[in-house]
């Protein structure tokens, strides 16, 4: 299972059960409280029997942590402690661009994009994974 982790919305992806090929789940929206985010997190890994958790981790241009990689950092480590499912981080930088431009050239009208880009990042975060796996 992949996360695209915001401020707002978290973006999940999952793999096939071979780990071939990533598919979009959803977009969950963030209640403000990361002790409740991450167990909804937790939670809908045991029902999809998750093994592997891939977190993009947004550094800045430069490869440098910023403020949004502490707060992802924070929020997997509240996942950490709910479950014994490994984490790993995967470089994400311009994994929301590279999924603007899907929609975009899949003819998604701007106002829909909003309602599905963050799944189609994590989307592209686990195919990048499973693709450096081969």
């Amino acid at each position: 299972m992949a996360l695209d982790v915001g401020d707002v919305r978290i973006g999940i992806a999952v793999s096939d059960p071979m780990g071939i090929i990533a598919n979009p789940l959803e977009t969950y929206t963030r209640r403000g409280d990361l002790s409740r985010d991450a167990q909804y997190i937790v939670e809908l890994a045991k029902t999809k029997e998750v093994s592997l958790f891939i977190s993009g981790l947004p550094l800045g241009l430069n490869g440098q942590e910023n403020d949004q990689t502490r707060k992802t950092r924070e929020f997997i480590e509240a996942i950490k402690n709910l479950t014994d499912i490994e984490v790993k981080y995967l470089d994400e930088r311009f994994t929301t661009l590279s999924a603007e431009r899907v929609l975009i050239q899949g003819n998604v009208r701007r106002e829909n994009r909003k309602k599905v880009i963050d799944k189609v990042a994590a989307t592209i975060i686990l195919q990048n994974y499973l693709d450096s796996k081969r």
